[in-house]
């Protein structure tokens, strides 16, 4: 990964002695804020735990100092230093003098999506959960650079607190191409984000912080005119954000809905149950769990539908090691009286995969017997060397043969496997599941491969 974080410009900033001890510090990477309060001992705040940072308690003058020195504080009380990505924050007295600073580092850390870069080339709209201080505006700002530069696609930021491209007429480079709109109040947001769509033609909108109700529902309205949304909420996870009426119309809102006798005791629930009420503006959705472990939801709709029935939600875990080695599992959340033949859940797993699916199901479920073995992959009509190149990717152990009696699994395009009935009789034989895809498309392969091997 590479970091640029401007460091040097916030320490300039500072009084002397606080200057003084981190210019020296050792582990300056490290370092998330600095608050200041008057009275108190200046301290710094590191990923490893706070550090105080002088026996010299702050005065009005060290403030003072610090305030003359950055832009004017905005509405939100909010300043920030010119072409970085820092902000500083301010706490006021009951007569509105700054007694308080918080100053946050801001970082673009170049690389930090590559754990989700099969996802953004799905195209599909994605939604970024977790909580405060764990990295959102981090990843949505590299996500917004990679989505400009790489993809090549017109891209607008919704800029409310200028976090993103940071505070200057004159965006932070680490947003590559994409442009930037910002927000002169935070009760305008949601007139900004319709004005992005109707004047500049994006490609993809990218929104920091949807916070109100009147913001999900313009982050609606953008869906319905077919343009790509990236977004960030507070939330620790999709749970949260059912449960929050002010922005659960971000994945469908929630209803009251009642229910017949019959179907009640079909379900084993009761006659008024919670149901979605319309399709959700956002199909992805990333729980930023902590900076090497995101937990995926591959469908919103069906999450969602899964945790409100109370029956089971099935998610996946994407772990970067420190030697940049991706490792993808599945966790599955479920009640055992639901699940009463391993059938049934294989078949609730496949339609969460809507890109392929399975057109020879043997009468042994196979996959489950495979659970524990290498799978041995005849690849019919697809690159042997595009597989190859997934498999490398996953990191996880696959043979591919040339050899369809030596093969426990077979994955080709659709449109040839439809009319080779002796292959699929062949595969009926041996009790072979076959798989089909769509298109030769990395993405959809690997999220295939990613699910028999979970």
């Amino acid at each position: 990964m590479n970091i640029n974080d401007d460091l040097e410009k916030l320490l300039n900033n500072l009084p002397f002695f606080i200057y003084q001890h981190l210019s020296t510090y050792s582990n300056k990477e490290k370092l998330i804020e600095i608050v200041l309060d008057l009275g108190r001992r200046p301290e710094a705040r590191f990923t490893t735990g706070p550090e105080y940072l002088s026996q010299k308690v702050i005065s009005w003058q060290d403030i003072d100092y610090i305030t003359k020195r950055i832009s004017k504080f905005s509405g939100e009380n909010r300043a920030g230093i010119e072409r970085t990505l820092h902000r500083i924050s301010c706490i006021r007295n009951r007569q509105f003098l700054i007694n308080g600073l918080t100053c946050r580092v801001g970082r673009a850390i170049f690389g930090t999506i590559s754990i989700i870069r099969d996802l953004l080339e799905s195209g599909e709209s994605i939604l970024i959960l977790g909580k405060p201080g764990v990295g959102k505006t981090t990843i949505i700002r590299e996500i917004t650079r990679v989505l400009s530069d790489e993809m090549e696609k017109r891209v607008i930021i919704i800029d409310t607190s200028n976090e993103i491209a940071g505070d200057s007429d004159v965006p932070h480079s680490g947003i590559g191409r994409a442009r930037r709109m910002q927000v002169p109040k935070t009760e305008l947001q949601y007139k900004i984000m319709l004005e992005a769509i109707e004047n500049h033609m994006p490609q993809v909108i990218v929104i920091d912080e949807i916070g109100t109700k009147l913001e999900a529902l313009a982050t609606r309205t953008i869906a319905e005119k077919g343009v790509q949304l990236v977004g960030t909420t507070h939330g620790n996870c999709l749970e949260n954000l059912i449960k929050n009426p002010s922005l659960s119309d971000l994945i469908g809102g929630v209803q009251y809905v009642t229910i017949s006798d019959e179907e009640a005791k079909r379900r084993g629930t009761q006659k008024s149950i919670l149901e979605r009420k319309s399709y959700s503006a956002f199909q992805l959705a990333i729980e930023v769990n902590n900076t090497y472990s995101w937990t995926i939801h591959e469908n919103v709709e069906n999450s969602v539908d899964l945790i409100l029935r109370k029956n089971f939600n099935i998610s996946q875990i994407r772990n970067k090691k420190k030697n940049q080695k991706l490792f993808i599992n599945y966790k599955k959340l479920q009640k055992d009286f639901l699940i009463k033949n391993s059938r049934f859940l294989h078949k609730e797993m496949i339609s969460i995969h809507r890109n392929w699916f399975e057109i020879d199901e043997p009468k042994t479920l196979n996959l489950l017997t495979l659970k524990n073995t290498t799978l041995i992959i005849y690849p019919y009509s697809l690159s042997k060397n595009l597989i190859r190149e997934i498999l490398t990717k996953l990191g996880n152990k696959i043979i591919i043969t040339t050899q369809i009696k030596q093969a426990n699994l077979i994955i080709g395009l659709k449109k040839h496997l439809r009319q080779n009935f002796r292959l699929k009789n062949l595969a009926d034989k041996r009790s072979i599941p076959i798989y089909t895809i769509n298109q030769r498309s990395i993405y959809q392969i690997m999220r295939l491969l990613q699910f028999l091997i979970s």
